[in-house]
C-alpha cells in the first residue's frame, strides 16, 4: 500500500497511550526483569486478517527506548494468514514487555478495521465504492480512516470542514432542501454538496436543488431502484443505513456509486494478534 500514515497523526496518541498505561512505571516488569536483559519477540497473527498500523506499533517501542529495533515482514494492507509473523522486535526486554499491550492495542484495532473493510470490498465485487464515515473513536479518526484505506475502502470526507453534508436536522432547521442547498452553495461554492434523502420526495427535492450527491438513507430496495430511475445520472448516489455483508450484493445490483458503512470503524472486532517473546539474551 503506497498511502503512508503521517507520523504526526499518531505521535501524540502513542505518547498519551503509554502515559495512560505506564503511569509512574511498570511495576511488574521493574520488579522481575533485570535491566541488563535483552529480548526478541514476534508479532504473530492468530487468525487471517488484513494488517494495518505497523508504523504505529513501531512508534510505541521507539518512544520507550530508542535502541529497540522493529523489523516489519509485512506491509499495511497485506492479507496475512494464521501463523504469519508480521514483525520482529528486539532490544531491552523491559521495553518490549512494557510496550507490548499498547503496541497490540493499536495494531489489533487498526487491523480489525482493515479486515472488516476488506470483507465489504470483496462482497461489493467492484460494483460499489465502500466509504467510511465520521463514526470514529474521538481523536483516532486519522488512524481509523487510514485503516479503512488499508482494507481497500475510501474516505469521503474527513470532518465537517471538507464537504457539505445536508442531513435531516439541517433540512428541518433551514426550512427545506432547496433553502439548505442554496445557502450552502453560496457559503462554500467550491465544496461538494451532498443531501440525505429519506423519501422519494426528498430525492426529487435534492435533484431540483442541484445536489452533487444524493444519499439514499434507509430506503427500501424498491424505493432505491425508483430513486435511481429518477436520478438517471444527474447526481452521484450514495447508499446508507442498515448495510450488512449479507445485504451488500443486492445493494450493489441497484446501480449506485457508493455505500457508506459506519460499522467499519465503530463495530470492527479487533484482529487476533499476539506478541510472543521467543527468547531472552544478555543485552549487548
Amino acid at each position: 500500500m503506497s498511502d503512508r500514515l503521517d507520523p504526526a497523526a499518531y505521535r501524540d496518541l502513542v505518547r498519551r497511550a503509554l502515559a495512560e498505561d505506564v503511569g509512574s512505571g511498570d511495576v511488574t516488569t521493574r520488579a522481575i526483569v533485570p535491566a541488563t536483559l535483552g529480548g526478541v519477540g514476534t508479532f504473530l497473527v492468530k487468525r487471517d486478517c488484513v494488517i494495518a498500523g505497523l508504523d504505529v506499533a513501531r512508534a510505541v517501542f521507539a518512544e520507550l527506548d530508542s535502541t529497540v529495533t522493529f523489523a516489519a515482514s509485512a506491509r499495511d494492507g497485506d492479507r496475512v494468514g494464521t501463523g504469519a509473523v508480521v514483525a520482529t522486535v528486539s532490544g531491552p526486554a523491559a521495553a518490549l514487555l512494557t510496550g507490548e499491550r499498547t503496541a497490540l492495542n493499536f495494531l489489533q484495532r487498526l487491523s480489525g478495521i482493515a479486515t472488516l473493510t476488506r470483507r465489504f470490498v470483496d462482497a461489493a465485487g467492484g460494483r460499489l465504492t465502500i466509504l467510511d464515515t465520521r463514526k470514529t473513536t474521538p481523536t483516532f479518526r486519522a488512524l481509523e480512516k487510514y485503516a479503512v484505506r488499508c482494507g481497500g475502502g475510501t474516505g469521503y470526507r474527513f470532518g465537517l470542514f471538507d464537504a457539505v453534508m445536508i442531513k435531516d436536522n439541517h433540512i428541518r432547521i433551514a426550512g427545506g432542501i432547496d433553502a439548505a442547498v442554496t445557502r450552502a452553495r453560496a457559503a462554500s461554492p467550491g465544496l461538494t454538496i451532498e443531501v440525505e434523502a429519506q423519501s422519494l420526495g426528498e430525492v426529487d427535492d435534492a435533484l431540483a436543488a442541484g445536489a452533487d450527491i444524493v444519499m439514499l438513507d434507509n430506503l427500501s430496495d424498491d424505493e432505491m431502484r425508483e430513486a435511481m430511475r429518477r436520478i438517471a445520472g444527474r447526481a452521484r448516489v450514495e447508499l446508507s443505513g442498515g448495510v450488512t455483508l449479507d445485504r451488500l450484493p443486492a445493494l450493489a445490483a441497484i446501480g449506485a456509486d457508493m455505500v457508506s458503512i459506519g460499522a467499519l470503524t465503530h463495530s470492527a472486532p479487533a484482529a487476533d494478534i499476539s506478541l510472543e517473546i521467543e527468547h531472552v539474551r544478555p543485552a549487548a
